[in-house]
C-alpha cells in the first residue's frame, strides 16, 4: 500500500494565524546555525527551526 504524498511545510498555511509571528530568541538562533553547520548547511532552514523550537517546547512541558 502506497503512502500519500504529504504537503510540504513550506506550502502549509500557519495553524492559527490570530497570533503575530515572533522571533526566535537569539540563543535559539545559534543553536539553529550550529545544527545546520552540523548538517553541512551555510545557513539553517526550516527544519533547523522547526526542531530546536519543538526541543524548546518540550523542555516547557
Amino acid at each position: 500500500m502506497k503512502k500519500a504524498e504529504a504537503t510540504p511545510l513550506w506550502k502549509k498555511k500557519r495553524k492559527n494565524t490570530s497570533k503575530p509571528k515572533q522571533k526566535m530568541p537569539g540563543a535559539q538562533v545559534a543553536r539553529a546555525r550550529a545544527r545546520a553547520e552540523e548538517a553541512g548547511r551555510p545557513y539553517p532552514n526550516l527544519i533547523d527551526n522547526m526542531a530546536i523550537l519543538r526541543e524548546d517546547r518540550k523542555f516547557l512541558l
